[in-house]
């Protein structure tokens, strides 16, 4: 059984949260929700998404600040702003800030939809070139999930080839054994410690050890 997508939905209006919540859950989406903008920022560090929607005048911090702080902090999460506003200043503060699409209120259900299926498809939206070097000589193609040595595919098991796009998908950035263990197993595996570090000593063999740092007890970090 394949893995839900996890959507992370910032609305403060309850009803229409409440009414996208509902319809993306019967689609066969996880999602969480937040109705301010500091509620948000809590709940983006402690999780991983797929995909954000985010409303811009919420309380506290604004959708456009949040998604420039996310940004800022490595965050590549595909993001589309649903919004009231309308101004081309505002569509262009939007796609400043780091979205990847702006759909203005009131909006049909199915259009949503559409636009999130979408940007799910494409995977790595804000790295400039399909193709992320990771070291000389081996770099990663993003739109058909290949990883190359010298230009040679190099196979991988599919759960090596899930935790090296994590690792990309967030740079820099310590990640907790149990992130690792939500995205790489499916809810009625049972994750594996062991498994887990040999998928982290085949990577290595591969991309070089350096480039994954262990974090003692806690997790770890790819090293870009």
């Amino acid at each position: 059984m394949s893995k839900k997508s996890r959507i992370f939905l910032l609305e403060d209006d309850t009803n229409l949260s409440e009414t996208i919540e509902e319809f993306l859950e019967e689609k066969g989406f996880d999602v969480d929700t937040a109705y301010s903008g500091d509620e948000a920022e809590d709940k983006l560090y402690e999780r991983r998404y797929d995909l954000l929607l985010l409303d811009v005048n919420v309380p506290e911090v604004n959708g456009f600040d949040l998604l420039k702080s996310a940004r800022s902090q490595g965050i590549e999460t595909p993001a589309i702003f649903i919004t009231s506003l309308d101004t081309l200043e505002n569509l262009e503060e939007g796609y400043e800030s780091g979205a990847d699409d702006y759909i203005r209120k009131p909006f049909a259900l199915k259009e949503l939809l559409l636009r999130i299926e979408s940007l799910l498809k494409r995977n790595f939206s804000h790295k400039d070139s399909p193709r992320i070097e990771i070291a000389p000589g081996i770099s990663f193609d993003s739109v058909g999930s290949v990883l190359y040595k010298d230009d040679t595919p190099v196979s991988l098991q599919p759960k090596e080839l899930a935790l090296l796009k994590l690792f990309l998908s967030r740079s820099g950035e310590v990640i907790e054994h149990e992130s690792i263990f939500e995205h790489l197993w499916n809810y009625d595996e049972t994750p594996s410690e062991s498994s887990l570090r040999t998928y982290i000593k085949n990577l290595r063999k591969i991309i070089g050890k350096d480039k994954i740092v262990s974090i003692k007890r806690y997790g770890y970090r790819y090293q870009p």
